[in-house]
């Protein structure tokens, strides 16, 4: 896949003698089953018309270039987690266009004039509430008005799990509440953590439950505190496992707020310190609450390990 990275105002010579595109358009946190509706919309528009497939996202998330957030922004997917599973989907092409302040003040004509006819764009495919241009004044139904029939448009409708919109909302709401069941139906796959696994207090090994002590890509948002479920990639292998997250109250002071997310992985004895792995969230078990003792500590982590072999061996048959 090709990923071309755009910066509003840039040299349009530089990207001559480009394909023609049927482009999907919009943020994309999540790639959830929404999203993936409009991707696939997009690539059969490109089938048809024999062209490149292409997707165009933003990076950073406009909220901190329009409201000022002076807070860290966490993504249900970091743009590098994005662009690998719209990599997984079979797309040409990712345009990420860098959300500046003089991006966003470009008028819906300007947006188009640069964004799409300069990039020979032959179809444009968004969600029925995309909006583009200054104070996000450009609609949809614009597009096709402005597009003076020199590119076709399609609007992918509400897209529903009988319940309401799926959306980047509803899926950090489940992360939020610990409900990766939820997550998981809506994003179309288990939510993922991408990581490193880091050294930690090694206090798992002493109790008889090593842990790999995982340090999450910057800016992934991590649900909820307790214990899970979860399966984590190590070396192109996944293995079952269950994870704590939280501040481990049984042992440390309850003033330090340092967040920790410990995976002991099921049947696996290697030293993997400095690899990069992935969590995949599949159910909380429990909430995190703190022992008065590390013998019921230990009983208590050995009951969650039994839950997890549960939950997976029913989800193998």
């Amino acid at each position: 896949m090709n990923v071309i990275h755009l910066k509003y105002p840039y040299q349009i010579n530089q990207l001559n003698q480009l394909t023609a595109f049927s482009l999907a358009v919009g943020f994309f946190d999540g790639v959830h089953r929404g999203h993936q509706a409009v991707i696939g919309a997009a690539m059969d528009k490109a089938r048809e018309l024999n062209i490149n497939s292409a997707v165009m996202t933003f990076d950073p998330h406009p909220s901190i270039v329009l409201g000022g957030r002076n807070e860290k922004v966490f993504y249900i997917t970091p743009l590098r987690q994005k662009l690998e599973i719209i990599e997984g989907i079979g797309v040409d092409t990712v345009f990420v266009v860098q959300f500046t302040s003089d991006f966003a003040k470009l008028s819906p004509e300007d947006f188009i004039q640069y964004f799409i006819r300069d990039l020979n764009v032959l179809h444009v495919t968004a969600g029925f509430d995309f909006s583009f241009g200054a104070l996000g004044r450009g609609k949809m139904y614009m597009m096709k008005e402005l597009s003076n029939g020199e590119f076709g448009v399609t609007v992918v409708d509400k897209f529903s799990d009988g319940e309401e919109k799926i959306s980047s909302t509803r899926i950090r709401k489940s992360l939020q509440d610990g409900d990766m069941e939820t997550a998981h139906e809506l994003l179309g796959r288990p939510f993922e953590v991408p990581g490193i696994v880091v050294h930690g207090d090694k206090r798992g090994r002493t109790i008889g439950f090593p842990t790999a002590n995982i340090q999450a890509m910057d800016g992934c948002f991590i649900p909820a505190t307790g214990v899970y479920a979860v399966r984590i990639l190590v070396q192109n292998n996944w293995y079952d496992g269950v994870c704590n997250v939280g501040y481990k109250p049984t042992f440390k002071n309850p003033e330090d707020k340092q967040l920790s997310i410990e995976v002991h992985i099921l049947n696996f004895e290697k030293n993997i310190y400095g690899e990069e792995v992935t969590v995949g969230w599949y159910k909380r078990i429990r909430s995190e609450k703190k022992f008065d003792g590390i013998e019921s500590l230990k009983a208590q982590i050995q009951h969650d390990k039994e839950e997890a072999i549960r939950y997976f061996a029913e989800d193998a048959k």
